[in-house]
């Protein structure tokens, strides 16, 4: 019985797991360049130097040494390897000069050669739940060392004094500079929580499935976003049955985000009711809006209505939209309905008849800053069928070149404009998405996020 019951929980838990709705891939293109951008901007080997002379409280002085000073700190080598499970190894090669005046009387200068060792692990801070970054087994190795103190006078005395002096000043001084970068690399998580809006129909989230995991190759993030109404409603993100995976040929080393097509397909339906439409003018090129055009399809609009009348057309898309990725294309459906009436002066418009249209338009992804743009052009009117008539029965199957033409000239543009609000791309480490290159696979949209 126990474990019937064991077998039905676990069943449970499998199908109600989030899948996550966005993956991010961090190689090591992006984890190089964010490391040396926080060692460069943050000038912390110079600021560790500039501390190292003064006096603190509680701090004993290093015997056999005074006035010592820190200068000439050399422009450091970063070199970075990913850890399974772990994080990231860094190793960190510099040089300086420690100065001082020595147990022998005579003024000091120390040239060493450094590699600074740890392990950055990655893990998910309990308060914020972002991404984190924390040093671990910090170890100062030395390369080489050259002094101006005589090495023919009591070199064994000399040489431990150097070894005494170099343990207690190096560890001290370099391994802080590496807490110190990562604090700056963490700052660059801080906003990826932030609520982002999409228009001023309602916000998405980005926040974490569960922990981030290395790999040999990469830092793989799992998220799953929140996509809210204005009133606080979420929108769930649909079961798509197989979680997105990142597509095998992508260069060793480089970083790509993952859009699955069901956080697409949430983030758009906050957008439906921005996508009805009336429509009661002349449209580009098309026949006039009037009954004496409809009738050339529909021949008992001209019996209820001899004189010509303008048109008024409402749209109005009735079901959330819905996103598909297939191998290099992504498609849009829309189901909706398309009510015309006839103008009438000085009164309502008297209604004619109700369709129902499903249509599917072809989309095409670019990136503009922060947001992924979509541009779309009618693909295919799948099916269309009459709801509704006030003018008798007719074959609506006559109209599907004329509602088809509606649909290109008047629908897809007002679509394309209330696309252009853009859907927001996570903020993390100061991401330039300008450059990415964008590839439809399977049911998600893949970015290749270019450096430069």
């Amino acid at each position: 019985m126990l474990q019937i019951l064991c077998l039905v929980l676990c069943g449970l838990l499998t199908r109600t797991r989030a899948e996550p709705g966005a993956l991010l891939r961090l190689g090591m293109d992006v984890m190089n360049l964010e490391v040396q951008r926080a060692m460069d901007e943050s000038h912390i080997l110079e600021k560790m130097a500039a501390e190292a002379g003064k006096k603190r409280p509680g701090v004993k002085p290093i015997k056999g040494i005074t006035d010592m000073k820190v200068k000439d700190v050399q422009l450091p080598v970063i070199t970075l390897s990913f850890t399974p499970g772990v994080g990231i190894f860094q190793c960190v090669s510099t040089g300086m000069t420690i100065t001082g005046k020595s147990f022998i009387g005579k003024r000091m200068e120390i040239n060493v050669a450094t590699n600074i060792t740890a392990t950055n692990r990655i893990l998910q801070d309990e308060e914020t739940g972002l991404p984190t970054f924390k040093s671990e087994g910090c170890e100062v190795i030395l390369v080489s060392v050259k002094t101006n103190l005589p090495s023919n006078m009591m070199p064994n005395v000399v040489n431990k004094f150097l070894n005494s002096t170099l343990h207690k000043v190096l560890p001290g001084l370099m391994c802080p500079a590496i807490d110190a970068v990562l604090v700056y690399v963490n700052k660059k998580w801080a906003n990826l929580y932030a609520p982002m809006p999409i228009g001023q129909a309602g916000i998405v989230k980005y926040t974490l499935t569960s922990v981030p995991t290395t790999t040999s190759s990469y830092i793989q993030v799992d998220f799953s976003p929140v996509v809210q109404q204005q009133g606080g409603s979420t929108i769930q993100l649909a079961e798509t049955g197989e979680a997105p995976r990142f597509p095998k040929d992508y260069v060793e080393g480089s970083s790509q985000l993952l859009l699955s097509d069901a956080l697409l397909t949430a983030e758009l339906a906050l957008l439906q009711t921005s996508l009805d439409l009336n429509i009661h003018k002349m449209i580009g090129e098309l026949p006039p809006q009037n009954t004496k055009t409809l009738a050339s399809f529909i021949p008992e609009v001209a019996e209820a209505y001899p004189k010509p009348k303008p048109l008024v057309t409402q749209i109005r898309i009735n079901k959330p939209p819905k996103v598909t990725m297939n191998s290099g294309e992504s498609l849009l459906y829309l189901h909706g309905t398309l009510e015309m009436f006839a103008a009438q002066w000085g009164r309502a418009p008297a209604p004619l008849f109700l369709l129902e249209a499903h249509f599917n338009l072809q989309i095409q992804y670019s990136v503009r800053e922060d947001r992924l743009q979509m541009t779309t052009s009618l693909n295919r009117l799948l099916s269309l069928s009459r709801v509704s008539s006030s003018i008798g029965a007719f074959n609506e199957k006559a109209l599907t070149g004329f509602v088809t033409d509606l649909l290109r000239e008047a629908c897809i543009p007002a679509v394309n404009d209330v696309l252009q609000v853009g859907l927001p791309l996570p903020d993390f480490l100061d991401m330039n998405y300008n450059l990415a290159e964008l590839d439809i696979v399977e049911n998600a949209l893949v970015m290749d996020l270019k450096l430069a």
